[in-house]
């Protein structure tokens, strides 16, 4: 017995020893938790509940060379509310007045808000959402609301800031203004000015506090940001909105007309080399037209017969050739080895000189006149061609440029038909940006100049850089030979192959092309395109109209499809007087051509006291010529003239308001 007592006695002492260890143990825990380890377990309790956010900077904002806004950074503000923040009498006291004031500047009915806003107190509810996107006036607005403006803590209000980019032009030109994101790799995606000027309008970001609520929902910590975010700068562009807009709707005409797939336009200043227009328009497939791709500076593909001024030039640089050389076109067909070149005028045009072929597009002497001087040496052909920088990318600040191709004997895919099929723009490959860069040479008498989109980066007032222009060569051939195919140039317009773009009002200067494209897949499809400069006798721009694949049974030669285009847009750029048949529909009054400005606003001026009718009118042309009448314009949307609010004929008066709905 007593053996028994004392084994139960030990086994006392045991337990209680174990336990006195245990109660030991966890308190030399807690102490060496709270002294030794603290500061590791506290950030990481406060990394539960609280974490720093980043703010992103606002973005520089992009402009027009005239100071018209291309893409700008605009803060929205969501608002919810902390339903717990306030106190019982405080939330009693102003819960009516806030409602009220939220049915003011929100739109929904004061009951609503009542209800919402009590039914997020009974069920404790930290982050009830108010509202979404608000604009800052709109969000100064609210924060002044009664209780709101108690702040954080005691008013329960929540305001979360983010930038969005908006372009107030829309859709025009929107694919070379482009995007600068950030992808969830940590890269950012980088397209048009945003993506190659994306380090300057960036800035940098800010950091903020906040707090943990519930799960996933974090409530920022005061008001102010640990730190700021910094702007990013400005960035200047070469893009003139008037003549944007300009070419932007002359393209779209154009597409819509002949159905076709794609196109682009650019315009240039000849002696400085700054785009003042660039419009990539493809269609989608609700059959619209939308700004998708850059062609203009992506797309390398076969020229054509745009690429005969090129061929020009080598040969009479060279010295092969002389402009009043004849040449025998045959019979509008000349074969070489197995294939045959054909001319677009059925039984060829006889003997002309070489001047007259480049009038004329002629396939077969082009093709004669290359291959029969180059055909010994075809590198000094491509030589010459190379030494004018033809086979070299423009060094572009946007990104995506495509290359240019051409074949050099030797290579795998030069054959005996390669010479003479260069000769006419077939198995060489440019950019629209890249032939009208050499274009662009001519007119300014040799000298060829970098295509340039930017002029000034600036931090508010202060300039921070600025681009002047670059000469990528200052003399591409002999002036002699460039006052030769000025003259064939102009005679193109005069008449040859783009007589019927001829104006005795203005003068324009260029050549035509139109080629089968994905011929080696099927038959039919074609690329139209026409290049120049204007005026002819002192150019002052240059500009390349290309479109891809229109409908073959509208129409697909170049002067057709792609050359009224050009006249549009140097008629409107150019011409400061109305033309002579828009003058005859004034002397007659007879109903105006909408698309023709100048004319239009002689009319308007004639009839003098009634309201014009601009339905079916480019936005820009109907605001100049409404306010030139005096009147005070408004308008929404963007694009042709729908609506107007004022009825066509009706007495006019100085300073009455019109508002213009646009497509």
């Amino acid at each position: 017995m007593a053996t028994s007592e004392k084994n139960i006695l030990n086994r006392m002492y045991l337990v209680a020893g174990a336990m006195f260890l245990f109660a030991f143990f966890v308190a030399f825990k807690l102490i060496n938790i709270q002294v030794s380890e603290g500061d590791k377990y506290k950030a990481l309790a406060e990394a539960r509940t609280e974490r720093m956010f980043t703010i992103p900077a606002n973005r520089g904002n992009l402009y027009a060379g005239d100071g018209s806004l291309l893409a700008t950074s605009v803060p929205k503000y969501d608002i919810r509310f902390d339903a717990l923040a306030p106190t019982q009498a405080d939330f009693e006291e102003h819960v009516q007045g806030l409602a009220k004031g939220l049915s003011a500047e929100l739109g929904k009915p004061v009951e609503h808000y009542i209800s919402t806003l009590r039914k997020a107190r009974v069920n404790k509810n930290r982050y009830l959402l108010l509202a979404r996107n608000l604009g800052y006036s709109k969000y100064l607005a609210v924060k002044k609301l009664p209780l709101f403006n108690k702040g954080p803590y005691k008013g329960g209000i929540i305001t979360e800031q983010r930038t969005v980019r908006e372009h107030p032009l829309d859709k025009i030109a929107e694919r070379t203004i482009g995007y600068d994101r950030l992808t969830e790799y940590g890269r950012y995606s980088e397209a048009g000015l945003e993506g190659a000027f994306g380090t300057y309008l960036r800035g940098k970001e800010g950091k903020r506090l906040k707090q943990r609520i519930a799960k996933g929902q974090w409530k920022p910590i005061g008001d102010d940001n640990i730190v700021e975010p910094q702007d990013g700068y400005d960035v200047i562009s070469t893009i003139d909105v008037n003549i944007q807009d300009i070419a932007h709707h002359a393209l779209l005409e154009s597409l819509e007309k002949f159905q076709a797939d794609h196109g682009c336009v650019v315009v240039m200043e000849t002696k400085t080399g700054e785009v003042k227009a660039i419009s990539n328009l493809g269609r989608m497939e609700d059959g619209g037209y939308y700004e998708d791709r850059n062609y203009a500076v992506y797309e390398s593909a076969e020229p054509g017969s745009t690429f005969k001024l090129m061929s020009m030039v080598a040969a009479l640089e060279d010295k092969v050739i002389d402009s009043s050389d004849v040449v025998d076109t045959e019979n509008g067909r000349v074969k070489f080895y197995n294939r045959t070149v054909y001319d677009s005028h059925w039984g060829g045009y006889g003997k002309i000189s070489a001047a007259k072929a480049f009038e004329l597009s002629s396939n077969t002497a082009f093709a004669k006149m290359i291959n029969e001087n180059y055909k010994d040496d075809p590198k000094r052909f491509l030589k010459r061609l190379y030494n004018m920088g033809l086979n070299d990318k423009l060094g572009l600040e946007i990104k995506g440029e495509g290359a240019p191709r051409f074949p050099y004997p030797g290579d795998a895919n030069w054959y005996g038909t390669t010479l003479p099929w260069m000769a006419f723009g077939y198995g060489v490959s440019l950019t629209p940006l890249q032939t009208l860069t050499f274009y662009n040479a001519i007119a300014n008498n040799g000298e060829m100049v970098k295509p340039r989109f930017i002029k000034e980066i600036k931090k508010w007032d202060v300039s921070v850089e600025k681009f002047e222009k670059q000469v990528i060569n200052p003399a591409i051939c002999s002036q002699t030979t460039i006052n030769k195919v000025k003259d064939m140039m102009l005679h193109v317009v005069e008449r040859g192959t783009a007589s019927n773009i001829y104006s005795k009002d203005f003068s324009m200067a260029g050549k035509t092309g139109t080629c089968q494209t994905e011929y080696w897949l099927e038959e039919g499809k074609y690329i139209a395109s026409f290049a120049g400069y204007f005026p002819a006798d002192d150019p002052k721009y240059s500009c390349i109209v290309v479109i891809h694949k229109p409908k073959k049974s509208l129409g697909y030669y170049g002067n057709i499809v792609s050359a009224p285009v050009f006249r549009k847009i140097a008629q409107k750029i150019y011409s400061d007087t109305p033309i002579s048949d828009e003058v005859r529909l004034a002397e007659t009054n007879t109903k105006p051509v909408v698309s023709d400005y100048e004319g239009y606003y002689k009319m308007s001026q004639n009839k003098a006291q009634t309201i014009p009718n601009v339905k079916g009118m480019s936005g820009m042309d109907a605001v100049s010529i409404l306010e030139n009448l005096g009147l005070q314009v408004e308008y929404r949307g963007n694009g042709k003239v729908k609506e107007q609010s004022l009825k066509a004929g009706q007495k006019l008066s100085k300073n009455q308001k019109i508002i213009l709905q646009l497509s």
